[in-house]
């Protein structure tokens, strides 16, 4: 099955153009009284969805442009794609 995804840049490009940057999951917890335990759940606890999630994906042999997707997993199609804010790009 082939992975079709659309850049905000460039348009639709093969799936082998890009680098999954992993799921979307918020932003980052606040340091303060952060444990170990709830940063490692943070960083390596992924929900893998069945079906549709919004995960982060960097177009890395074309524009550079970091952006989400809403993808579903279960047939690997895209369902909405968003340009990365900048301010949230960095978090």
């Amino acid at each position: 099955m082939a992975l079709i995804i659309t850049c905000p840049v460039c348009g639709k490009r093969n799936g082998y153009e890009f680098k999954f940057g992993g799921e979307e999951k918020g932003p980052r917890p606040d340091e303060t009284d952060l444990t170990p335990k709830a940063w490692c759940d943070y960083v390596h606890m992924n929900h893998c969805v069945a079906g549709v999630q919004k995960e982060w994906w960097c177009h890395k042999d074309g524009c550079g442009s970091w952006f989400t997707i809403y993808r579903d997993t279960t047939t690997n199609l895209e369902r909405q794609v968003q340009k990365a804010d900048h301010q949230e790009a960095e978090k």
